[in-house]
């Protein structure tokens, strides 16, 4: 994907000054590939060195103290290369004892009365510091109050990496894509000030500005796509009048074997307004997990049919373009000839068809990324659905677009999405709603429950088995942590249910599985050949097992309140009763908040708004998880008050006419070279 060009006068990465062969290796296995890529390598977090009082100081807390040296240091030697160097310092008038390990060189620079700032562990009961560093120079600690720490591979260090980027930062020129009067109006830094910062930031003041610079010249050339392309859609966008048989339209809804809820009936009108209107149709249709989305769907792809045009559905994964497949061609039967296109068709049967879709043969078309592959031609398309749109990028959408003269667009959701956000990130789109469960759906009882009550989820997992019924059991992590090691692990979770439960079919899916073997396990689940499927958050997504009706969600405090949601969502899928059980022992107000939440409502529109309320942990649209527009320092819900003014910034350069000025004539050239681009991807 082309990058945003920052830099005006780029040179190689390797052309880097004592850049050797083994450390380029290194940057490459980073995702480093060129000097833009070093400069974006932000860091993931910052030490704060600001100077404390020990006396205020909680014990075991990482502190940064200055005092004097009133002993001489000595040095013991012990093991294999090992050594402890312990020297006592006299600090906020409290005598410590301070030890080293491992860094005997310190010794020959301590000297008596004199003062030295010294960071590490601070053991109260003990008076003593286990020491991390010291400096000597006062001067210098002034000058870095933060320090910044890079996400780093073995064989570079933080301090050759930052000497890396301070130097480049210091060799290039950076573009200022900003208009100067945003920048005054909402007191903001140049860019390159903006990255001196971040990457050297003296005290908290100035990271905090550096941020909000950065997170909105972001949000800012995000928005500034968004705008010009719905300006593009309004002026030269025109569409064709779909000129469908309602009778036949009504015929199909008629023979349904189900009423439509009141929720799928107005959404289907108001996309066949628009389907009939002189403009391209931009549409959002969100419901809750299991509200009917895809029956909407269908009744749409039958219009078009009935007004000769064909229609396109694309989903996320392989499993779930299959299930609609299936789902579709027996809902159409012989009324619509359905087929497949995912990355597992090749060959002949490929080929065969893409020339059936060519030539008009094929009326409805599910697939996956493949079909917005160069050689998937249409003969006469005319409505594209996405399913969980926002975990595909603007480019993959706007190819599939591009493959048909009319395309209408109807994107589809099962997280709904509070509207201001929603226009902020998808640009201006018009929203359908389905609020309501078909009729004979149950609720979804949810409990939340500690460890301690681990066996009895357990039985009632097995008598839920026992009835011919089939479970979910979700865990956060694929393997043990030595940073979460109170957190259960899938595989761990695996190996303790075959013990516990010997009779059950016990099945285990995981992110770290390739996709043939996911399939697999996922057909065997689907086709009851496994009860029980252990799993990490992979079946987050659009899996449908009508006969799973519980569902235990380990360690639930750790996800967010959207993927509580949408794991959920795969109980409850019948006309049986499903449960949900959330085991957790919530350490914050915030996790307890969300499992008090999770048991109160069913209702994914309350509980979207409920977590932009929150804004806590695992925010509601798990950005880095779903796709949806992941900037490198903005965070589109934490933020999201700066991404509106991003976004009625960028509409106003628009509207006003200001953009198309000569002024912004280098703006604007580059917005329309790199239209579907992320700001910095």
């Amino acid at each position: 994907m082309t990058k945003v060009n920052l830099i005006e006068n780029p040179y190689e990465l390797k052309d880097i000054k004592g850049l050797g062969p083994k450390r380029l290796q290194i940057l490459n296995e980073m995702n480093i590939w060129s000097i833009q890529d070093l400069i974006l390598h932000l860091p993931t977090r910052y030490e704060n060195n600001a100077l404390i009082d020990l006396n205020e100081a909680e014990n075991e807390a990482i502190v940064t103290v200055q005092g004097e040296v009133y002993s001489s240091p000595t040095v013991a030697f012990f093991g294999r290369n090992k050594s402890k160097l312990t020297v006592h310092v006299m600090i906020n008038g409290i005598a410590v004892k301070v030890v080293y390990f491992n860094q005997p060189y310190l010794k020959k620079n301590i000297q008596l009365h004199q003062t030295v700032i010294i960071k590490g562990k601070w053991l109260k009961h003990k008076q003593e510091i286990n020491g991390t560093k010291m400096m000597f120079d006062l001067t210098q600690h002034e000058d870095a109050q933060f320090t910044p720490i890079y996400r780093v591979k073995e064989g570079l260090k933080q301090k050759p990496l930052k000497e890396m980027i301070q130097k480049t930062l210091n060799d290039v020129t950076i573009h200022e894509w900003l208009p100067i009067e945003l920048r005054q109006k909402y007191k903001l830094e140049t860019l390159k000030e903006t990255l001196y910062a971040l990457h050297h930031a003296r005290d908290k003041q100035s990271l905090m500005k550096a941020r909000r610079t950065f997170a909105f010249t972001e949000f800012f050339m995000f928005e500034l796509r968004m705008q010009w392309l719905n300006r593009l859609e309004k002026t030269s966008d025109q569409a064709v009048e779909v000129t469908y048989d309602i009778n036949e339209v009504k015929r199909f809804i008629n023979e349904l074997p189900f009423e439509l809820t009141e929720g799928q009936k107005s959404s289907v009108n108001e996309i066949f307004r628009d389907l009939k209107a002189p403009i391209r149709m931009h549409r959002l249709l969100q419901g809750d997990v299991g509200s009917g989305k895809t029956v909407v769907a269908a009744i749409c792809m039958y219009a078009l049919k009935t007004a000769n045009y064909q229609s396109a559905l694309m989903v996320p994964t392989e499993i779930l373009a299959e299930q609609h497949a299936e789902s579709l061609a027996q809902l159409f039967g012989d009324k619509m000839n359905v087929a497949l296109l995912t990355g597992s068709v090749k060959g002949k049967k490929r080929q065969l068809l893409l020339e059936q879709l060519a030539q008009g043969e094929i009326d409805c078309i599910i697939g996956t990324h493949a079909l917005i592959q160069e050689d998937v031609m249409f003969h006469n398309i005319g409505l594209v659905i996405t399913d969980e749109q926002h975990r595909f990028g603007v480019e993959q959408r706007q190819k599939l677009r591009e493959k048909g003269a009319l395309s209408n667009v109807l994107f589809m959701t099962a997280t709904p999405i509070p509207r201001t956000l929603a226009i902020s990130v998808f640009g201006e789109m018009d929203v359908s709603s389905i609020k309501h469960l078909p009729q004979g759906r149950k609720p979804i009882e949810t409990h939340w429950v500690k460890h301690d009550a681990y066996e009895q989820v357990l039985n009632q997992l097995n008598d839920e088995v026992k009835k011919g019924r089939q479970a979910y059991v979700i865990s956060p992590l694929i393997e043990s942590s030595e940073h979460l090691d109170d957190v259960q692990n899938v595989l761990a979770l695996y190996d303790r249910l075959k013990v516990q439960l010997p009779d059950v079919r016990i099945g285990i899916l995981h992110g770290k599985m390739t996709s043939d073997e996911k399939d697999h396990v996922m057909h065997q689940f689907s086709s009851h050949a496994i009860d029980v499927l252990v799993a990490t958050t992979v079946v987050e997504v659009g899996v449908n097992v009508p006969n799973a009706t519980f569902m235990v969600i380990y360690d639930a405090d750790r996800f967010g309140l959207s993927t509580l949601h949408q794991l959920r969502g795969r109980v409850g899928r019948s006309d049986y009763q499903s449960y949900c059980v959330l085991i957790a022992s919530p350490k914050t107000e915030t996790g307890i908040e969300r499992m008090q939440i999770m048991t109160q409502t069913t209702d994914g529109f309350e509980l979207s708004e409920r977590d932009l309320e929150m804004r806590g942990p695992g925010d509601f649209f798990g950005v880095k998880q779903s796709g949806l527009p992941d900037f490198l320092v903005g965070n589109i819900v934490e933020d999201y008050r700066m991404l509106e003014v991003a976004r009625d910034e960028a509409a106003e350069l628009i509207q006003s006419g200001a953009f198309f000025t000569e002024v912004y004539a280098k703006l604007r050239h580059f917005i329309e070279d790199n239209m579907l681009q992320q700001s910095f991807d």
